[in-house]
């Protein structure tokens, strides 16, 4: 059973697949990885979700303030063996709770366009395309999402 835990970034068990999401974008995204890794470094995340299948910690998720009224949804990450079981959406489904709660309208989040599978499930979780914003902006490989959070 999917077990869902609201933690911060100094939990063990999120540093460790966090560092197998750095390992895996290393990889998809070549020679761009040095410009996303310097905007994806976790210094310190008051809120983040470990996902567990019995004691095993298969996936994760993070948001931090972007806006007064938005979030920016980071560190999404699922192990491999555990994709297509409904991790991701489960654990983006509980920060987008957590945010709502938090009082925020909005969730913002990026990704790559090497990254087909996650695109589709931000769509399906709601997300539509946006102009990509912030550091993001006129980045090619680069898809920007955003949420009306308290929304289907």
């Amino acid at each position: 059973m999917l077990r869902l835990v609201r933690t911060d970034s100094d939990n063990p068990d999120f540093q460790a697949l966090v560092a197998l999401l750095d390992c895996y974008l290393a990889e998809i995204d070549g020679d761009e990885h040095a410009f996303y890794a310097q905007l994806n470094r976790v210094d310190y995340l008051e809120t983040v979700v470990v996902a567990y299948l019995g004691d095993a910690p298969v996936g994760c998720g993070a948001f931090r303030a972007y806006t007064a009224e938005a979030v920016e949804i980071k560190r999404m990450f699922v192990q491999p063996a555990h994709r297509g079981q409904g991790v991701a959406g489960a654990v983006l489904a509980e920060l987008e709770v957590w945010a709502l709660d938090a009082s925020y309208a909005t969730a913002v989040l990026e990704t790559g366009q090497r990254q087909p599978a996650a695109i589709r499930l931000y769509e399906k979780s709601g997300y539509v395309r946006t102009e990509n914003f912030g550091q993001y902006a006129g980045v090619v490989n680069s898809v920007c999402l955003r949420k009306a959070l308290g929304q289907p």
